[in-house]
């Protein structure tokens, strides 16, 4: 119990980043999306290819998340699950989950997937480190339940970033978030570039995260 109040004083305290921050962080965002669309184009075609070889579907995968402050968008990925994978209804994605094709599993531990989202990055709804976006269904199923859940809206979600790169993509929601909240609390350049280095070392390796 003593713990929970902790934590939860802790999220009263979270603030949002500098302005000279976020208008710096832009212009790398801006940069660097620039840049790595040219170098993902070809990869997002290749894998393309093979997602299509292995299941029926678009491989272009669209959904609506939240972005900062609730804003929604668009987010683009490439299609890592079967084409009627959500035929039940919204899931969250679990550890050896049974939806993920073989080339969605490599994509996913290599974050192959994520790089549509560059587009994501240059039109401005995401940037490339922050908390991963997640649909308004889930803030809404996680409101009473998982407290300060929210609080990831007050910065602009990224492709990659702490929660990503030490949870992987199956860690729970309070997991989710009480690693969103260290990033946030503790946000800036040098904390963005140890993820955007820690990323680079599981794209290369395929390890570091589940």
């Amino acid at each position: 119990m003593q713990q929970f109040v902790r934590l939860e004083k802790q999220r009263k305290e979270v603030q949002k980043p500098s302005l000279e921050y976020l208008v710096v962080k832009r212009l790398v965002d801006i940069v660097i999306s620039l840049v790595g669309i040219i170098i993902a184009v070809p990869l997002i075609l290749v894998f393309s290819i093979l997602i299509i070889c292995e299941s029926s579907g678009a491989p272009i995968f669209l959904q609506e998340r939240l972005g900062l402050h609730g804003k929604k968008f668009t987010i683009i990925k490439l299609r890592s699950m079967k084409k009627d994978a959500e035929s039940n209804g919204a899931q969250w994605a679990v550890k050896h989950d049974a939806r993920i094709t073989r080339v969605g599993t490599f994509i996913r531990r290599t974050r192959i997937d994520e790089l549509p989202q560059l587009f994501n990055v240059l039109k401005g709804d995401m940037s490339i480190v922050g908390p991963r976006p997640e649909r308004s269904y889930f803030y809404e199923e996680f409101d009473g339940k998982v407290i300060g859940f929210r609080q990831r809206l007050i910065v602009k979600p990224g492709i990659t970033g702490w929660a990503q790169i030490n949870g992987g993509y199956d860690i729970n929601p309070h997991e989710k978030l009480e690693l969103d909240l260290f990033y946030i609390e503790y946000i800036g350049f040098k904390m963005d570039i140890l993820i955007i280095l820690k990323t680079f070392i599981i794209i290369l390796t395929g390890r570091g995260a589940r």
